[in-house]
């Protein structure tokens, strides 16, 4: 199974705990396929909600098409998110629960279909941050000792 990633949240993992990552496909046009391929995409600020029965992804956007007329897509349009009843009911559930919120993670290529990677969230408190931090920078410290030795 060959995935490509065109685009990442990576403030994401800075700003939330990751709890939960589900897989789901997104309705385009088709400029935004276009876009997407031309890594014309941003995530930031994105969110999903969970209304009627419907996953909608919420303020991602998708550039317009460089090449694209008249007929080119809204920038920041809400897109329908393809997922099954029951992870829709799992999702009005966990939602519902202070301090969790579902985000895009990422937009990729699966076999030449675009899906998206969305994540149940809770936000970090700043020590949570600076501790994330610590741990990176000693990581990043002994990897550089191994390497030097």
């Amino acid at each position: 199974m060959e995935t490509k990633e065109i685009v990442s949240n990576r403030a994401a993992y800075h700003h939330y705990e990751i709890l939960e990552v589900f897989e789901a496909g997104i309705v385009l046009l088709g400029t935004e396929i276009k876009s997407l391929r031309d890594n014309g995409g941003n995530l930031q600020d994105n969110y999903v909600s969970v209304k009627g029965g419907e996953a909608w992804l919420k303020y991602a956007s998708i550039a317009p098409y460089r090449y694209g007329n008249i007929h080119n897509h809204e920038e920041r349009r809400d897109r329908k998110l393809l997922f099954h009843k029951d992870e829709i009911f799992k999702f009005r559930k966990l939602t519902e629960i202070k301090g969790h919120t579902l985000i895009a993670l990422s937009f990729y290529l699966k076999k030449g279909i675009v899906k998206v990677k969305v994540g149940v969230c809770r936000g970090k408190k700043t020590h949570d941050k600076r501790e994330d931090q610590k741990k990176r920078s000693a990581m990043k410290e002994i990897a550089q000792a191994f390497k030097n030795s």
